[in-house]
């Protein structure tokens, strides 16, 4: 038994042993018991393996901001047997329930809503759990400072959403989050620029390379020809070509680059629709990714004519 640091009131000696099974506090030197029924807060079960273990918790799921009770919650079920109770009994527990689904304050009714418009557009955009998870915090923050008042709710929940697959690096366009929440992209832009800028958000700019893996999987392009559109991206960096550029026009115009080289040719509609820029766009990096990076003699002479 690990020592007890305190002094006996008889004795004065220290030589102290806490029996936990009984919980108890003797001096060694003379007997005393000195503290008598503590409280034991280690678990009251035994388990022989690891599905034991979990069969016997009961502390239930951890916190979460995708809950608006954070999932602290309790909920008064339906049962079968309650139909069995008698006619005063039954209805209290209806009562009870008609009473537990209420709830108080304002904060708390917004948040009920718009986390399951949130968490309908995440499952919409197959959005990890971690990225929804940081999407409920930021919108739980912005109630929480009164951002939300003024605003629609679907714009600022498609505001916390972008935010929130920024900060992750899972990119997610403007357009695809205006697809899902049927808010107009400009209003889903200036929601999200108020709401970082407000509540101290700090996100660097959208990596062109993060885009490759969809927009070539989209494209149904290979994987080497994804890699040559990585290195050319890589080079574009060094030499700043990338800088005050859309990400989303520079990796599809990247794409197309390497694709004439690969011989995997896609027209510029298919790549623009596919990246939700304009043709105009494609065109214009792709001219100057040749330019800058000299790739003209890696493309055939008939491929540089169209």
């Amino acid at each position: 038994m690990a020592p007890y640091i305190k002094k006996c009131s008889e004795c004065g000696g220290i030589n102290l042993i806490m029996n936990k099974d009984k919980g108890e506090v003797i001096c060694r030197d003379c007997g005393l018991v000195i503290e008598e029924k503590m409280i034991d807060f280690s678990q009251e079960w035994r388990e022989f393996d690891h599905d034991e273990g979990d069969k016997k918790r009961r502390t239930g799921s951890p916190m979460t901001y995708t809950k608006f009770d954070r999932g602290l919650g309790t909920d008064v079920g339906q049962r079968g047997d309650v139909y069995q109770l008698q006619s005063k009994e039954r209805n209290k527990y209806f009562r009870l329930r008609k009473w537990q689904h209420r709830i108080s304050t304002a904060i708390e009714r917004n948040l009920k809503l718009a986390l399951a418009e949130l968490k309908r557009v995440a499952s919409y955009l197959k959005l990890p759990g971690s990225v929804e998870e940081e999407a409920a915090r930021v919108y739980t923050m912005a109630v929480q400072r009164g951002l939300v008042r003024g605003r629609s709710m679907e714009s600022v929940v498609a505001g916390a959403l972008y935010a929130a697959c920024r900060r992750h690096e899972i990119p997610r366009t403007l357009d695809e989050l205006s697809e899902a929440s049927g808010i107009d992209k400009k209003e889903i832009g200036r929601t999200y620029r108020f709401i970082t800028r407000e509540l101290g958000i700090r996100i660097l700019p959208s990596n062109p390379i993060d885009y490759i893996p969809r927009f070539a999987s989209a494209l149904k392009l290979n994987a080497d020809t994804q890699t040559k559109a990585v290195e050319i991206l890589e080079k574009a960096q060094k030499i700043e070509l990338t800088s005050g550029r859309g990400p989303t026009g520079i990796a599809a115009a990247s794409l197309y680059v390497a694709a004439l080289i690969n011989n995997e040719k896609r027209t510029q509609r298919e790549v623009a629709d596919i990246a939700g820029v304009t043709e105009v766009t494609i065109r214009n990096r792709y001219k100057e990714l040749l330019r800058e990076l000299d790739l003209k003699g890696e493309i055939k002479k008939k491929d540089l004519e169209d």
